[in-house]
């Protein structure tokens, strides 16, 4: 974002100097031209002006009588004629209309010479053949010189002023268009300036609700910039409070259970101990019928339940904590599977019966509690075996961790998997979805993972059934050399 501000202010600026600087130069070569067209129209109005002159003393010339008024008035005629024909040569010319006039001001001279030499003396109007016919003819050839210039030059000039209006013209038109594109420029970027920020700002404000609501889930996605770093940092700050929302409730569901099972312990193994000892004593009586030494195994056994159900109440609420020791992960999985075959109840005549698989890769040693490992091993694969009833396959899987700190076990089935609502779900203590479950075993396994420093997650597989995966830290010295 403070790339596309540095841009935008860059590219306004640009644009904003740029105009100025056109506009400025346009203005002055404008001015430029439009003084040089009014010295032109100057010299017009000069030599037209001297034409006038040239008019009346040849009126003078051409008067009868020449009273002194009029003579006198001629003289001073003829004099500012002189120094308009002077005037011409003020301004820069061409080769050609140069030497016109160098022509024209010998003629003048000339011309003022005899006018000066006639009109001051005495005598009747201009006679043929004598002076005043020669000043006449001087001074209708210096008029038609000067009406030749003012012919030449008048289309000349009368271009250039068209064109010099045209110019200025369309100066005015792009000065218009930059007064209106200027504005609207800047408040495009404007528009964009503040579209870029309060967008994510509205994006982050409205994710921050959310989880101000209790959705925790809810993640910030399609920021870019500075803003994706903040959408990362959001992102994870979710992740950490709904791990540790998740962790106070398994908190509070252990303080439960711990107190719930202290209570029951407390109320009930001893009276149950009772009841198994006397069930034990009367089924041993010789004078019972073999019914009633059913219905008193069958009592006894169903004790026994009792008291297992209460001692994983135990080991839940107080897991004993595990002797950490360096242990072979593949030896321990082979040692719960060798259990499995021994405990399994599925006929070998069956159509299709549970078939196990191995990939077991050679892994460094780790440290864990063997025994508390098997008991998480041996209770997923008995979970995975009891998710195929019709049969299918249990593969159990062992490899180094993608970044080389951890050992990876991985329990799968292709059993009918497990709804996608409740994998979430699956590791919170009492949630079941087995008729007789009690909802402790993987919550059991989590907790006892979760002492060895590890993580257990699962996942349901592309083409049917789940997999439980079970990450081990590996010690700093080990995954290193790893």
């Amino acid at each position: 974002m403070k790339r596309k501000i540095i841009v935008g202010l860059a590219l306004f600026t640009i644009v904003f100097v740029g105009s100025g600087v056109y506009v400025a130069s346009t203005i002055r070569a404008a001015t430029s031209d439009l003084d040089r067209l009014i010295a032109l129209h100057q010299v017009q109005i000069l030599r037209e002006h001297y034409l006038v002159h040239l008019q009346r003393l040849q009126s003078d010339l051409l008067s009868d009588g020449r009273p002194e008024r009029s003579t006198g008035d001629a003289i001073a005629n003829a004099q500012e004629m002189r120094s308009v024909a002077e005037t011409c040569f003020g301004c820069h010319h061409s080769p050609r209309v140069t030497e016109r006039l160098l022509a024209l001001r010998r003629d003048t001279d000339a011309y003022l010479s005899a006018t000066e030499r006639v009109l001051a003396s005495p005598g009747p109007s201009p006679q043929p053949g004598g002076e005043d016919a020669e000043a006449f003819q001087i001074g209708e050839r210096a008029m038609q010189r000067v009406r030749d210039i003012i012919d030449e030059t008048a289309t000349g000039l009368e271009r250039d002023t068209r064109d010099a209006l045209h110019d200025i013209s369309r100066t005015k038109n792009i000065f218009n268009l930059l007064l209106a594109a200027v504005p609207l420029l800047a408040l495009s970027l404007g528009a964009v300036l503040v579209s870029g920020l309060s967008r994510p700002l509205h994006l982050l404000l409205e994710s921050t609700r959310k989880l101000q609501r209790g959705d925790l889930d809810y993640r910030v996605s399609g920021l870019k910039h500075e803003f994706g770093e903040l959408e990362v940092a959001f992102n994870e700050m979710a992740a950490s409070l709904k791990q540790q929302m998740s962790r106070m409730q398994r908190t509070e569901q252990m303080v439960v259970a711990g107190q719930l099972a202290a209570g029951l312990a407390h109320e009930i193994r001893n009276p149950l101990g009772g009841i198994k000892v006397a069930m034990q004593v009367l089924s041993a009586e010789s004078r019972l019928s073999e019914a009633d030494r059913r219905v008193l195994r069958s009592v006894a056994k169903e004790v026994v339940h009792v008291e297992s159900l209460m001692t994983q109440f135990l080991h839940f609420a107080r897991p004993a904590k595990p002797k950490l020791e360096q242990v072979d992960v593949n030896q321990v999985v082979e040692l719960t599977l060798g259990f499995y075959k021994m405990s399994q109840q599925t006929p070998r005549d069956l159509p299709t019966p549970i078939r196990l698989a191995k990939e077991l890769q050679p892994v460094p040693e780790t440290l864990a509690d063997p025994a508390q490992l098997q008991q998480v091993l041996l209770n997923l694969v008995l979970n995975a075996a009891e998710a195929m009833p019709g049969g299918g396959v249990l593969e159990v899987r062992t490899h180094l961790g993608e970044r080389g700190d951890a050992v990876e076990i991985e329990v799968s089935d292709t059993g009918r998997g497990i709804a996608a609502e409740h994998l979430a779900k699956l590791f919170q203590p009492f949630f079941t979805t087995k008729p007789k479950g009690t909802g402790l075993g993987l919550a059991t396994s989590k907790q006892l993972i979760d002492q060895h420093g590890g993580s257990i997650a699962v996942s349901p597989n592309p083409g049917g059934g789940t997999t439980f995966r079970i990450q081990l830290p590996l010690p700093t010295s080990t995954a290193t050399a790893a």
